[in-house]
């Protein structure tokens, strides 16, 4: 099957050709809606943080914008601030705009406050649309893919069927010359060991041990245990009993290819090839760091079913078990409980999802996209005072 994207000034590719209307804080995230409402091909982050914030929450607060701004299938963006956030709405644009993408900025308390900034906004977006509706898809390869993976709402039949199905898809997309990503450090705990036998060099596997061992020690610093906290309730009432149970059945979806790397959250991996990202095991939260670090299409197993999207990337539900499949069919893609029934293999799922994959890089509307589920969350690290 042949593919096509959009082919971005500075070489990148988007699948998507959005128009992001990016609220520098909380306090602009209404006029940010009202524009992104009222304009075909623009969407708005739900940003709830970059006022009041200090220290490393902040920076990311920031970085994340930054880098969503950069992803490949934003086309362009317009990126609207308050004027007094602790987030510098100019230095936010002019980031984005070393992408080489049309990027423009307003400021509420400069521009005769929110109904004038929404009428501007308006004008700015508008036009902005016009152009992207112009632009025109050109052939890709697979090797341009970054592909993002997570899971959630997890039972047993996650680690047995969805997640080596998308596992074996990962694969396909790395073997391609592409990227794959996972994340969920807390999902980790009990297989880290076992990841880090995958890592390409000493220092990636140190590195991915570590960062299990520092969220376990930062929740102990608050009196918390990790483990106590997993399974979740919903897990367990699918029949998860253990923490590690849980992760060997999670770390299936990465695949078996070798491990070029462990991220801080939202950071972008600089090769080819399956990365590790840090991130909590909160799946939206997830999903935005690994589609801040450039991932261009999620594909999100589970088991008790989901509904969640993004804002900037589709996303593929692949469900473990035909019931809840059953259950879920307005929200889930695939169903992998053909496994669990005996009815394909692992291969044959896999093949299915990989097929999928180039479907919806080609334009194909995921169900998340078509029903407009655009979930979004930044991960705080700091209770602010």
């Amino acid at each position: 099957m042949k593919l096509y994207g959009y082919k971005r000034a500075n070489g990148a590719i988007g699948i998507r050709n959005h128009l992001a209307v990016i609220p520098a804080s909380i306090c602009a995230l209404e006029v940010c809606k009202r524009v992104a409402d009222s304009v075909e091909g623009a969407v708005y982050l739900e940003n709830q943080h970059g006022c009041c914030q200090i220290g490393p929450d902040l920076d990311l607060t920031a970085k994340v914008l930054i880098n969503l701004g950069k992803n490949p299938n934003v086309g362009a963006a317009l990126i609207i601030g308050l004027g007094c956030e602790g987030i510098n709405t100019a230095m936010v644009a002019a980031e984005i705009a070393t992408t080489g993408k049309p990027v423009e900025y307003l400021l509420i308390q400069e521009n005769g406050g929110t109904m004038q900034t929404q009428a501007k906004g308006l004008a700015i977006a508008r036009a902005m649309a016009t152009s992207l509706s112009q632009m025109q898809r050109s052939e890709i390869s697979l090797a341009d893919i970054f592909l993002a993976v997570e899971c959630g709402g997890s039972d047993t039949t996650s680690g047995l069927s969805a997640n080596p199905a998308v596992g074996y898809a990962s694969d396909k997309v790395v073997d391609s010359g592409g990227i794959s990503m996972f994340s969920e450090t807390t999902e980790f705990i009990g297989a880290e060991h076992i990841l880090a036998k995958r890592a390409v060099n000493e220092d990636v596997a140190r590195r991915i041990v570590n960062f299990v061992k520092d969220c376990e020690a930062k929740a102990n610093t608050m009196g918390v245990d990790l483990r106590t906290g997993q399974p979740t309730p919903g897990n367990i009432q699918g029949g998860l009993t253990t923490i590690e149970e849980k992760s060997l059945g999670c770390i299936y979806k990465g695949g078996s290819r070798p491990i070029q790397g462990m991220l801080d959250y939202a950071d972008m991996p600089d090769k080819k090839g399956l990365w590790l990202m840090d991130t909590p095991g909160q799946d939206i939260e997830s999903i935005t760091g690994m589609v801040a670090g450039g991932a261009q299409i999620i594909v999100f197993t589970t088991g008790r079913g989901t509904p969640t999207g993004s804002p900037l990337a589709p996303v593929i539900k692949v469900c473990g078990n035909s019931e809840n499949f059953k259950k879920m069919q307005d929200n889930i893609d695939i169903n992998a409980g053909t496994i669990i029934d005996g009815e394909k293999t692992i291969a044959q799922v896999g093949e299915e999802i990989f097929r999928e994959i180039c479907e919806v890089v080609n334009g194909k509307y995921t169900k998340a996209e078509s029903l407009k589920h655009r979930e979004f969350g930044i991960y705080k690290m700091i209770s602010t005072f």
